[in-house]
């Protein structure tokens, strides 16, 4: 069933993507005139029904619907992950809300400026650093570069940002994180015998590291990656693992009395005399 739309205060009822909303032809059509989304309900156009429930469906994104129609209603945009703005000026983009557009660049734009996220070194300045003595990272941002498969033995990242950096296969001996921010950081089989004292790397990849003997006391990892890793010896006094993947990884011996395991998946892990 096909039917265009006159002015009226009945409510439009539209099924995104399986969610359903219910609103009017004025908050569709009258904050952005010249969107694709206010031309579809202008009534210049034709649209299918369901001819049961009179719900148009519309084949997109319906988590983020609400905030599109939010922004129809009051002109505000909520506050979100960067993650979640993506998806939502993907939406904004496809119907065309040029006004929502711009306030999520912009919103975007300022949170980069405001987190300093831009790291303060190249990757080839840091290889220049780790070839001297002594190196140190202490409070330097390096979020996001790749220092894959690098000899960083002995490096110093205390209270360094280093979210969603790429440390794959580097040698991290003795290095020291205490306090460091790596969420979301990859460190899969890399060597990690270093101290991780209150740390956070929650979220990160640390599949197949090797973490024997390392210092994670009072250290955040909740929701990592640590399948397969090598925890021979390992100090978890206080750490956080709820959540964390600890699927086939080695934990013989290890004390786990003070460690937080809610929500933690241990199959397959080796816990052949782990205190627990």
């Amino acid at each position: 069933m096909s039917s265009s739309f006159p002015r009226s205060p009945s409510p439009v009822l539209l099924n995104i993507g399986g969610k359903k909303y219910a609103t009017t032809i004025d908050t569709l059509t009258q904050r952005e005139p010249d969107s694709m989304i206010a031309a579809m309900f202008s009534g210049r156009h034709t649209v299918s029904r369901d001819s049961e429930t009179g719900t148009i469906f519309v084949d997109r994104d319906g988590k983020h619907f609400r905030h599109i129609l939010n922004w129809l209603r009051d002109g505000v945009i909520p506050m979100l992950k960067d993650s979640e703005y993506q998806e939502l000026l993907r939406e904004a983009e496809y119907y065309q809300l040029l006004g929502l557009v711009d306030h999520i660049n912009t919103n975007l734009n300022k949170k980069k400026d405001e987190d300093g996220s831009e790291p303060e070194l190249t990757r080839t300045e840091i290889i220049k650093c780790i070839q001297s003595e002594r190196v140190k990272f202490r409070g330097v941002n390096l979020s996001g570069l790749n220092l894959s498969k690098l000899d960083l033995s002995f490096v110093d990242f205390s209270y360094a940002r280093i979210q969603n950096t790429n440390f794959s296969n580097a040698n991290l001996w003795k290095a020291r994180f205490g306090d460091a921010e790596a969420e979301g950081s990859i460190f899969q089989d890399a060597n990690l015998h270093a101290c991780l004292i209150k740390c956070s790397f929650c979220e990160a990849d640390l599949r197949s590291a090797h973490l024997q003997s390392a210092k994670l006391t009072d250290a955040n990892l909740k929701g990592a990656n640590l399948e397969g890793a090598n925890l021979k010896g390992a100090k978890l006094n206080g750490t956080n693992l709820q959540g964390a993947n600890l699927q086939r990884a080695y934990l013989r011996d290890v004390d786990l009395r003070d460690t937080q395991l809610e929500g933690a998946r241990l199959g397959g892990a080796n816990l052949l005399g782990a205190i627990r």
